[in-house]
């Protein structure tokens, strides 16, 4: 078979495993098969780029970078729903609608919350999509969704037509992601609508692609042209095209129905993979649209029911500090009882002195509250004008409030720490980290085990962990577990001595230090001991270390209190080694690489992997770090820059012959 119609092929079944798994949710091949396949279409446009087609699954990768976003003006305006927040405004919804016309359904669907964003095809061609904005003029973030795996790059059909839906991140991949971000030492996002819509507003697209974004579609825009379709004929047909519809929408002969439904989705909105805020009520009978009208804002045919409000108010009892496994000192807000969508919440999170301070927040506040992505409470406002006058600003504490050790700041930053290293708190959120998945995984030593062996003097610094061992027949009558409990988890205390260095130093707490650059270090070093001795130069002349890093880890190794507990988990058989598979050390270890123009004897890929398999690293952009170009032929901006900024520059013949082959 020859290369073009093999890239057919491939195409074909590529989009087929693609559809079933994203779209239908029945995946007919292994993720290995779907690899090997990807990879050898990869390796075929490489090779024959007079092929490479805008629609082919290879675009879903991201890569393309944008300097800004560009604005999109809507040939159809992105309006907005009227709302309703009861069955009776829902009723009236009805009576509006059957005054103009007696005979319509009703099609009922989930709201889901995330981003709206409209998608245009031209011959049944993906051309562009963008975001709602202000409903006339939105942000271009074809990039972006290009990468969407649940949303179709060609349509069967050679049709030009313009969808509307949601953009959205499943709970599993929010949590995912979040957990990802807390090991790296980044921020966490607040909820999965801000996880998705900071996604899809990266400008590089490769962000975007790590992020397993999802879409439904719920409309295809053609208001402005006669349409005698119902909605749900019009989403089978959209179902046909390769989109993503919601399953859970329905069509109903009555409103009576429809708030049945609209009760349903709010009951079980805790058992759905994706958060949804309310539903959305349309009237099925396209034809009618237009009889029925709009407002300058809103379409009078659908209508949005809110579910119940995520908000309370409340009142602050008093302000208290809770003190990190960092020494970080949180504010946390005491709140007089309420109840937020079925739970009791009593206290809220004020993150830091700047945050307080900006909403003037103070005891015996009345405030606004909500459940942030609907697990975090958060003040969202202080109703000031309910002050009786005795309510004083805020101050932030000077000393820890555990040990009472004064409290530091350091240049340019939010957050106030307790430095003390024996600070009792500090020691408690310390072992919990330290036995926790990420780090050295001791299943059976969770929060609240921890919490009760540090209360009852067996867990003081991390090193006791490895002491438990001693007090086996005491916890077994003190703690209350019963044998086979205990043993379980000494067994798994001993088990996690085994573990690789990157474990050890994930675990440890180090500021700055997470999961990944405990990798990273790990794997350069080889040795803890080695990591421990190393200055700022050496540390920062590691990929991906800088110097707030260095000047971190430097820190930590100068407290003379770690490095005794460092001797002390080696004396208990801790190893400090890293025990994972390293790159080769190559000619091109620990070298940076940049790839432009077009190899004659191998493809990029190819040349990509021969020089990580060196224990090279390739990259897609020169600069005073490169350490080599290879340029083939029709070079363009990446040889210009390399020959300004100094960087040796090879051509393929040198690079074969760098790779002995």
């Amino acid at each position: 078979m020859d290369a073009k119609k093999r890239i057919k092929t491939l195409r074909e079944q590529l989009n087929r495993y693609n559809y079933e798994y994203h779209v239908q949710d029945n995946p007919t091949i292994s993720d290995v098969e779907y690899d090997k396949l990807m990879r050898e279409l990869k390796n075929l446009e490489d090779e024959h780029p007079e092929y490479v087609s805008s629609d082919s699954p290879t675009m879903r990768v991201g890569g393309e970078v944008l300097d800004e976003f560009k604005k999109v003006e809507h040939a159809i305006p992105m309006l907005s729903l009227d709302n309703a927040f009861n069955a009776d405004e829902l009723r009236d919804f009805d009576k509006r609608v059957r005054k103009i016309t007696s005979e319509v359904t009703y099609v009922v669907e989930p709201k889901i919350d995330g981003l709206a964003a409209s998608l245009i095809y031209e011959d049944g061609q993906f051309k562009r999509a963008a975001t709602r904005g202000n409903g006339s003029v939105g942000e271009d973030i074809t990039h972006n969704v290009r990468t969407i795996k649940s949303v179709p790059l060609s349509l069967p059909e050679k049709v030009n037509i313009e969808v509307r839906g949601e953009i959205y991140m499943r709970k599993a991949a929010f949590m995912a992601l979040n957990d990802e971000r807390e090991a790296n030492g980044d921020n966490k996002f607040k909820n999965p609508r801000n996880a998705a819509a900071g996604s899809i507003r990266q400008l590089d697209s490769k962000v975007a692609a790590k992020r397993d974004l999802d879409m439904f579609v719920y409309v295809k825009t053609e208001e402005d042209s006669p349409d005698n379709t119902s909605h749900m004929e019009t989403l089978n047909t959209l179902k046909a095209y390769g989109f993503k519809i919601n399953p859970e929408i329905k069509r109903v002969s009555s409103i009576d129905e429809a708030i049945e439904r609209t009760h349903y989705f709010e009951n079980n909105r805790e058992e759905f993979a994706y958060d949804i805020d309310g539903a959305v009520i349309k009237v099925n009978e396209r034809n009618l649209y237009g009889t029925i009208g709009y407002t300058a804002r809103s379409p009078k045919w659908a209508i949005a029911y809110k579910f119940k409000a995520e908000e309370a108010i409340t009142k602050i009892d008093s302000i208290f500090f809770q003190v990190g496994r960092t020494g970080q000192i949180t504010p946390v807000a005491a709140l007089s009882p309420v109840d937020i969508q079925g739970s009791t919440v009593s206290r809220a999170t004020l993150h830091n002195d700047a945050y307080v301070s900006q909403k003037d927040i103070r005891e015996g506040d009345a405030v606004i509250i909500r459940k942030a992505g609907d697990i975090i409470p958060e003040v969202v406002k202080v109703i000031s004008e309910r002050r009786s006058g005795s309510e004083q600003p805020f101050e932030m504490i000077t000393h820890c409030p555990e040990c009472g050790k004064p409290l530091e700041k350091a240049d340019n930053e939010a957050d106030t720490y307790c430095v003390n290293p024996d600070c009792p708190a500090r020691k408690v959120e310390s072992l919990i980290h330290f036995s926790s998945r990420g780090a050295m995984n001791i299943e059976g030593l969770g929060e609240r085990i921890v919490e009760h062996f540090h209360n009852e003097g067996y867990l003081s610094d991390i090193p006791d962990i490895y002491k438990l061992k001693d007090y086996r027949e005491a916890l077994i009558v003190r703690a209350g577990f019963g044998p086979k409990s205990i043993d379980k988890l000494l067994k798994n205390i001993e088990a996690s001595k085994n573990n690789s260095l990157e474990h050890l130093l994930f675990g440890l707490g180090i500021r700055y230090v997470g999961k990944k650059v405990s990798k990273v270090l790990a794997m350069h070093f080889d040795d803890l001991f080695a990591i421990m001795k190393a200055d700022e130069a050496t540390l920062t002349s590691v990929d991906e270390i800088g110097e707030k890093i260095a000047s971190s880890i430097i820190q930590y190794f100068e407290d003379s209190h770690n490095c005794a507990m460092i001797e002390e988990l080696k004396s208990f058989g801790v190893n400090m080694t890293f025990k994972g598979t390293k790159p080769k050390q190559g000619v091109f270890y620990a070298k940076r690489v940049v790839l432009t123009g077009t190899l004659e004897s191998m493809t990029r890929n190819e040349a990509k992997e021969a020089i990580e398999a060196e224990g090279g690293k390739v990259t897609g952009s020169v600069s005073k770090n490169t350490d080599y170009v290879c340029a083939g032929n029709d070079a363009g901006s990446k040889l210009d820059k390399a020959e300004k900024l100094g960087v040796e520059v090879i051509d393929e013949s040198t690079l074969r012959a760098m790779l002995n082959i």
